[in-house]
């Protein structure tokens, strides 16, 4: 799912195509696509885009007319810029977006369509769409430190709750939490205040990295690869391959057919390896518990 540094850079350059155009047109062909009728989406055509933003991860672009289109991309969500009128492909293809000199193509790899799009009119039909969470690169660490240690979640399933912090999912939380030597399953209430602010600090540092690589890896053109898997990632994605920082193998828990969780033992528990649900019931007593016993 595209997190925080993929939704701005996704704004970036959608800012450099779109803005100040017209939409001549939005062609919709997952009708599951649609997740609002009133007002209709043809009501977006022959507007002109004033801007964007984001809203967690979503995107919003800002029309004539006090209008917006939500965005939401969901898991396997993506767009592109291509020719105008390009033809919107049968199995993955979800609508398009015509402009005068191209259109975006939005697309999702995937059986299941998941992905949203709203037209709303005015900020406070906007506002529905808006999950609470707090925009994690500028709130203040004390008020991001408060936020954690309320939560009363493990530290994981906290950081990717969009009514606690705005923007960050499975990939990045997977790395911020590798950058904070912090396991996963920390009890966000057994955590001191100390360790709440080396967590905040490890949230900018990765999610300010990340958008400044993309962008720089971007250049002036499209995203047309937007990933959740980075050969540069310290842990998500790198199951069993070696640890950057200590050489330790990275682990893995899948816990939804969508999600798994990545982490290095040596780094983040003390050399403990965390019980998979699933597969630590099979193994029972050989399920390894420590990185010795995965030599």
């Amino acid at each position: 799912m595209p997190e925080l540094p993929d939704i701005q850079i996704y704004i970036e350059a959608l800012d450099r195509f779109v803005v100040g155009e017209t939409i001549e047109k939005i062609r919709i062909s997952g009708i599951s696509l649609l997740g609002s009728y009133d007002p209709p989406i043809d009501e977006a055509n022959g507007k002109k885009v004033l801007g964007l933003r984001r809203i967690g991860k979503r995107i919003v672009f800002e029309l004539e007319g006090d209008l917006f289109l939500v965005l939401h991309l969901m898991i396997s969500g993506r767009i592109r810029w291509k020719a105008k009128g390009v033809t919107i492909p049968k199995k993955v293809g979800l609508a398009a977006f015509d402009f005068a000199e191209g259109s975006i193509l939005l697309t999702e790899q995937s059986t299941k369509k998941r992905a949203t799009l709203h037209l709303v009119r005015g900020e406070e039909a906007l506002a529905d769409h808006d999950r609470g969470g707090l925009e994690v690169l500028e709130a203040p660490p004390d008020e991001f430190a408060d936020q954690l240690l309320e939560a009363r979640h493990t530290v994981k399933r906290a950081l990717t709750d969009q009514r606690l912090f705005s923007g960050i999912g499975n990939a990045y939380s997977d790395e911020i939490l590798h950058r904070a030597k912090m396991s996963p399953f920390k009890l966000t209430g057994q955590m001191s205040r100390d360790e709440a602010l080396t967590v905040q600090s490890a949230v900018v540092e990765v999610l300010t990295e990340w958008t400044d690589r993309l962008r720089d890896e971007l250049g002036d053109g499209f995203p047309d690869k937007v990933t959740a898997f980075h050969d540069e990632m310290a842990v998500h994605g790198k199951f069993k391959q070696q640890c950057p920082v200590c050489g330790s193998p990275v682990q893995r828990i899948v816990y939804a057919s969508s999600n798994d969780l990545n982490y290095c033992p040596g780094c983040q528990t003390g050399g403990k390896i965390l019980a998979d649900r699933s597969l630590s019931r099979i193994l029972k007593d050989d399920w390894p518990k420590t990185l010795e016993d995965l030599e």
